[in-house]
């Protein structure tokens, strides 16, 4: 199977359900811009990864990785907005509110978030058994305490520790798209628990050094926003060296916290294969 073609025939096809009919027309075209082209799809690729490695990919699997992509989206238009980072590109393009205005923007991103839920309610009609755990991990990872939201929100506040930080903006839909593998596969999601936070934290950690080492063309996206903005970051904390060192101690932690299950030794020589994709090029030279 091309898992990632298959995420996104899952994405074309909900994303499509979701505009016909009477959908304003300015709506569905700002959520079509926000979720196509994608990027890498990390997220719905760990979900089935981790759907894989215990036993069953499945339609429930699919519909789980494209909610969770669409959660993605979803925080990628909200963050954007004039009232969070003001941003004007986003993978390589102008960003939603720039393309469509405001509105549609906040409209598109609501709108992403509540067809996530509706992606992974409708695959689970045939095996309601699944339908609690998956919409419970969905919630969580968008919700106001330890969610996107809350993420988003800890912006608003005086101070909050990095880690508080990048646990909710981050870490979430990583912990979500490995526990949502795991409950899709009919597996106890609870035990990928720690392996999706650590390699969440890794992944917050690699995305700070980016924006303080790269260019916006490489990034498809502005950088530097995190100090203009003063937001907590594992560079601005630890320093550059220090973040790079913390980068590879998560990584190391991320792998052996893959719990038993059927597929654990090629999981884990996948996960240490793919990471690649996400550690900043030349790494190794901003070592203390």
């Amino acid at each position: 199977m091309d898992v990632k073609a298959e995420v996104e025939r899952k994405l074309e096809a909900a994303v499509s359900r979701a505009s016909r009919d009477v959908c304003p027309p300015g709506l569905a075209s700002a959520v079509s811009y926000a979720v196509f082209p994608g990027g890498a799809r990390i997220r719905p690729l760990l979900c089935l990864g981790v759907a894989q490695a215990c036993g069953n990919v499945g339609d429930a699997a699919l519909s789980g990785a494209a909610a969770i992509e669409m959660l993605h989206c979803a925080s990628l238009v909200h963050d954007d907005l004039p009232c969070f980072d003001d941003a004007d590109t986003r993978r390589g393009k102008p960003t939603v509110h720039r393309a469509f205005g405001q509105p549609l923007a906040v409209l598109a991103g609501d709108a992403l978030i509540v067809l996530a839920f509706e992606t992974v309610a409708t695959a689970c009609q045939d095996d309601p058994r699944r339908l609690p755990a998956m919409v419970g991990i969905l919630s969580r990872s968008v919700g106001m305490t330890s969610g996107l939201i809350a993420g988003q929100a800890w912006e608003s506040e005086a101070e909050v520790a990095v880690g508080t930080y990048h646990a909710a903006k981050t870490g979430a839909l990583f912990v979500a798209a490995a526990m949502m593998g795991a409950a899709s596969a009919g597996a106890d999601a609870a035990a990928w628990k720690d392996f999706g936070s650590l390699l969440g934290e890794a992944y917050q950690v690699a995305d700070d050094i980016r924006d303080a080492t790269s260019t916006e063309g490489e990034l498809g996206k502005p950088v530097g926003r995190d100090a203009a903005l003063g937001r907590p970051t594992a560079v601005n904390h630890l320093g550059l060296g220090g973040a790079v060192a913390h980068l590879d101690r998560l990584i190391d932690r991320a792998l052996q916290a893959v719990p038993a299950c059927p597929g654990q030794v090629p999981f884990r020589e996948k996960v240490r294969a793919e990471v690649r994709w996400f550690v900043p090029k030349d790494h190794a030279q901003f070592a203390a």
